[in-house]
């Protein structure tokens, strides 16, 4: 691998060619923080499917663009004299500096619970009214509730043992069925995301990141039907001409692959 000079001379290459591009090209010129902010999340994205997909070569492309943008606002934040990438940089070292007093001071931790729990309560000290105020509210709701709930557990509100985390999942079941029989749309809505709050919080005790999970699902789910779609256009049959028995056989076929 490389060296921490190579390492530090190709950060510099970067920064060098941030500044070049924001002087010279018309499109960087023109952009702010507003107008990356949209193509910055799509990246993540990306940078989620590479990680998933455990293509290591599209995690290194999709962390260059990644940390593109991080140069690009820090480039931004210089211009107006507010921040630059050198207070980006100094402002989460200090940051992890003053989380791990385990490591840079005299606190003692015995697992990764303690951990959380310090990293939580330094939080509030630091002038964080809440446990949650650090949840982004723009975060897609599944990876919410699981962020919710980890937050809450930091501070020790949460349960004992996932046999119980169990049992509230089945009692949200029952309600949502109740609610189905009753035929009322709002609680049917209500109960379901009791259901799905419930459902990732047995994830998180099992060591369950429930997006990846769920994405796992999406991405299987897709393979397969696309398997089916081909298999339809080698017959020449549209989908819609198909019976579902037919389709199973495709289906069945695209599972043992």
């Amino acid at each position: 691998m490389n060296s921490r000079q190579d390492q530090l001379q190709a950060f510099d290459r970067l920064l060098t060619i941030m500044d070049e591009l924001r002087a010279q090209c018309p499109w960087d010129k023109k952009q702010t923080m507003e107008t990356l902010r949209h193509l910055t999340i799509e990246e993540t994205y990306e940078l989620g499917d590479a990680i998933l997909d455990n293509n290591l070569e599209e995690v290194k492309k999709e962390l260059g663009d990644v940390l593109l943008h991080i140069v690009f606002y820090s480039k931004i934040g210089s211009e107006t004299n507010d921040f630059d990438i050198a207070d980006v940089c100094n402002q989460i070292c200090e940051k992890l500096i003053s989380r791990h007093p385990h490591i840079y001071g005299d606190v003692d931790v015995e697992n990764e619970d303690d951990v959380k729990r310090n990293w939580e309560n330094l939080k509030l000290k630091e002038g964080n009214k809440s446990v949650l105020q650090g949840v982004p509210k723009s975060l897609p709701a599944l990876v919410k509730a699981n962020r919710i709930q980890e937050k809450v557990a930091g501070v020790g509100f949460d349960w004992e043992k996932p046999e119980q985390v169990w049992e509230k999942v089945q009692e949200e079941l029952q309600e949502f069925q109740q609610e189905i029989k009753l035929g009322n749309k709002d609680a049917m809505e209500s109960e379901f995301g009791d259901v799905m709050f419930s459902m990732v919080n047995y994830a998180r005790f099992l060591n369950i990141n429930p997006e990846n999970a769920l994405e796992r699902t999406n991405k299987k789910f897709s393979k397969r039907f696309q398997y089916l779609e081909e298999k339809a256009k080698s017959l020449n049959k549209p989908l819609k001409d198909m019976t579902l028995a037919e389709m199973d056989v495709f289906w069945e076929e695209a599972k043992k692959l």
